[in-house]
């Protein structure tokens, strides 16, 4: 038995259109959230609305149009600033997704580097927040160190002590793992990276949406995330960063909007934010992310990390009942975002994603674009399974059974 959630979930999935429908024949399962989550009507609403009565373009119009939605979508980034408690709302920067705001910094970092200078990184760190540094190490002559994963499928900050040291420059680092569920101890790594001079850089995709994220409590210089993982649409991202720092910098696009002042021979740049958002913005998505904010603000993310961690733990319970089966990760669900990676008997994360969505649940296989982390736990790949606020236990139960059939198809049948 589990406690009773502290959230309404039949309230919180009615407001969720999509998953009143159902795939193959069954109710839809849907435990593909690490990937990107479901959108509540509120936000799908403020995205109609915008092209329904406010379309047009921010920042340079003076008519009624353009000052509506400019005020809108600067109103999205105040938001984003309280929610990780960012001491300036001119230091959040909205780009196209985590990719990119990672790639931002690594394409500014280049002139910083020298030959010899050291990148420390994860070996659990999503390509995301991999190559970009691999290339700007090309570029730079710099050096890439990491932080090994231990059998817990956490950090030896023993060792994160021993490799941070007078070379390091960057230590850029996951939050969160979208493989293991990992929660990593940022603020101790940003500690010992100010302590060496380096900054600290922070991938929160899979944290922002599901943890309080307070980046002066936590003490980092830049943080990453993206709209789609936490309600809003696709093609929003952000980027925090200290305003010093992000003062020094140089843009990564360049064009319309960025700039102050331009002569046939040169240019200066405009103020922050405006500096590193090119062109016409996505300002619709933008506009709608903030009613995914106001949403999520409303249930509280205490209570939304409440639910996670009582959902993963029973999904960790159902789980161990099958014989042959392997979890990936801390085996604490406190310790670990609702994230649960697995294999299952010798049954391929393909074919097992393949059956279980015959049964009409929708999980994650395949190496989730964090292949040293494969090559780290002896694997090809894994299944994947990852929550939500609108997720239920009976919702696991669905998989739990689901998992049974394929054993049953492969001839496990004691797979029970």
């Amino acid at each position: 038995m589990i406690a009773r959630p502290a959230l309404d979930l039949e309230a919180i999935r009615a407001d969720f259109p999509i998953l009143n429908r159902t795939v193959n024949g069954h109710p839809l399962v849907y435990f593909d959230n690490a990937a990107t989550t479901q959108k509540p009507q509120a936000v799908i609403d403020a995205l109609s609305n915008y092209y329904q009565s406010t379309n047009a373009n921010i920042h340079r119009g003076l008519h009624t149009l353009a000052e509506e939605a400019t005020a809108a979508y600067e109103g999205v980034r105040h938001k984003v600033g309280a929610l990780i408690n960012a001491p300036d709302p001119r230091s959040v920067i909205f780009t196209r997704n985590t990719t990119e705001s990672l790639n931002l910094l690594a394409y500014s970092w280049t002139q910083r580097l020298r030959p010899g200078d050291e990148i420390l990184l994860t070996m659990m760190e999503h390509h995301s927040n991999l190559v970009p540094w691999q290339l700007l190490a090309q570029r730079s002559g710099a050096r890439l160190v990491f932080l090994d994963v231990n059998e817990a499928g956490e950090l030896d900050l023993a060792q994160a002590k021993e490799r941070i040291g007078p070379r390091t420059k960057v230590v850029a680092v996951v939050q969160m793992s979208n493989v293991l569920g990992t929660i990593n101890p940022i603020a101790d790594l940003a500690q010992l990276a100010h302590r060496a001079g380096a900054v600290c850089i922070v991938d929160g995709a899979q944290s922002v949406p599901h943890l309080p994220v307070d980046v002066q409590t936590l003490d980092v210089d830049f943080l990453a995330f993206s709209s789609h993982k936490m309600l809003g649409p696709t093609g929003v991202g952000v980027l925090y960063g200290r305003r010093e720092l992000l003062e020094e910098m140089g843009p990564f696009l360049s064009g319309g909007e960025m700039i102050s002042a331009v002569t046939p021979e040169t240019a200066t740049w405009a103020a922050l934010p405006h500096k590193f958002e090119a062109g016409t913005p996505n300002i619709a998505d933008v506009i709608a992310f903030g009613a995914a904010l106001d949403y999520l603000q409303t249930l509280g993310l205490e209570a939304l990390r409440a639910h996670a961690v009582e959902l993963t733990a029973y999904a960790m319970v159902r789980m161990h009942e099958l014989e042959g089966l392997t979890i990936y990760g801390p085996s604490a669900p406190e310790r670990r975002g609702s994230v649960v990676s697995f294999n299952y008997w010798d049954i391929h994360a393909h074919d097992i994603s393949t059956i279980v969505d015959q049964r009409g649940v929708a999980l994650r296989a395949g190496h989730h674009c964090a292949q040293p982390l494969m090559r780290t736990l002896g694997v090809p790949a894994t299944a994947r399974v990852s929550f939500y606020l609108y997720n239920t236990p009976g919702e696991v139960d669905l998989f739990i059974d689901a998992l049974q059939e394929a054993a049953a198809i492969f001839g496990h049948r004691d797979g029970a």
